[in-house]
């Protein structure tokens, strides 16, 4: 059910926001309807949503038996109910039905971050013609950048440089060292891989749409080749600033033994080295996708949004096999040190003979 942006402007902070910020917000926001006795959320719920009551009146019950009553229009009602993670308290519906428009919590405060860096009029990146941000929200709302810290956008804005393109333009090519990350500002691109000795076109971009991260990520040649359709302008981060600004936040790594507890609890192991590295060696259970191969393979071991864990030799390949599945709607970790770390702790907890 779309969201009225007007009903935005009736909440805090959202009422402080330009309408064109509003306007975005409002096109990934939903609503969702409840009956009498209905549960919008428990307490102890870990959900990533901004909740906000824009109809009927809830109940909010707190494990110690203190309720707090949040009734839609009223001034506590303006406010959202309660962000903390997990959740404090049980909101029930007393009413006969109530309505709550959903946000995802961590995209609100990409947006509003974004909104007030953009205020001054002399921001090099903010264009107030009709869509001339579209990229920027697209970019924030994107699944890679779901772990990026709301405090380091300032610094990759900062670092962006603005790069104009023609069409046709070869942006980077198969086989060439990495050495910059790109966001589509304007424009639209084709991606195309040698597959069985020829190229061939294996996805589009338009934009915001990223790319080039996946070699720098594993410091490896780049695996595809970017052509520009149309002509447009392109924002790119050096090498040297990708590490400073993205790589870090953007791999969840974990210790061979928390990978093992994760697998046992149903996370799909995929090795994504590549073939004949697998056959020599690999860990027993584990599903063997190339990383060149993750976004042409993946989705028919396991749809979007299941949990993986990853692992490679070292962890390089690791954190840009990270990186690309984040972005494909997957809850990913990177196993740290890869294959010799998980021998090595698999050696070490076997019984002496």
């Amino acid at each position: 059910m779309p969201v009225p942006v007007a009903e935005l402007a009736k909440l805090f902070p959202l009422d402080a926001l330009r309408p064109e910020t509003r306007e975005q917000l409002a096109r990934e926001a939903t609503v969702s309807e409840y009956a009498r006795n209905e549960a919008v959320f428990r307490v102890g719920d870990m959900d990533e949503d901004t909740c906000y009551l824009i109809e009927g009146e809830l109940r909010c019950e707190y494990p110690d038996g203190r309720t707090v009553a949040h009734v839609a229009g009223s001034g506590h009602g303006r406010y959202s109910l309660n962000d903390a993670v997990p959740r404090r308290f049980t909101a029930t519906v007393v009413t006969q039905r109530a309505r709550v428009i959903r946000l995802e919590r961590r995209f609100i405060e990409k947006v509003i971050t974004w909104d007030q860096l953009s205020r001054d009029p002399t921001y090099r990146f903010h264009d107030s013609s009709a869509g001339g941000s579209a990229w920027v929200f697209r970019l924030l709302h994107s699944h890679a950048f779901i772990k990026l810290p709301t405090g380091n956008l300032e610094r990759m804005f900062s670092r962006f440089e603005e790069v104009y393109v023609k069409p046709g333009e070869i942006v980077m090519r198969e086989g060439d060292v990495p050495d910059n990350f790109y966001v589509i500002r304007e424009g639209t691109a084709a991606v195309s891989k040698y597959l069985d000795g020829a190229p061939q076109v294996v996805a589009y971009l338009r934009e915001g749409d990223i790319f080039g991260e996946d070699a720098l990520l594993a410091n490896v040649p780049r695996n595809a080749t970017v052509r520009m359709m149309q002509g447009g302008r392109l924002m790119k981060l050096s090498k040297e600033a990708f590490e400073a600004v993205l790589k870090p936040p953007m791999v969840s790594w974990v210790l061979p033994a928390e990978a093992a507890r994760l697998v046992q609890e149903g996370a799909t192991l995929v090795d994504v080295r590549m073939p004949g590295e697998f056959a020599q060696r690999a860990i027993h259970g584990a599903a063997n996708v190339p990383l060149y191969r993750l976004r042409e393979e993946m989705p028919s071991l396991l749809a979007p949004g299941g949990r993986v864990v990853v692992y490679c030799n070292t962890g390089e390949r690791s954190a840009a096999a990270a990186f690309v599945l984040n972005a494909q709607g997957y809850t990913v970790h990177a196993m740290h040190g890869g294959l010799g770390a998980m021998l090595r702790m698999q050696a070490a907890s076997a019984p002496a003979v």
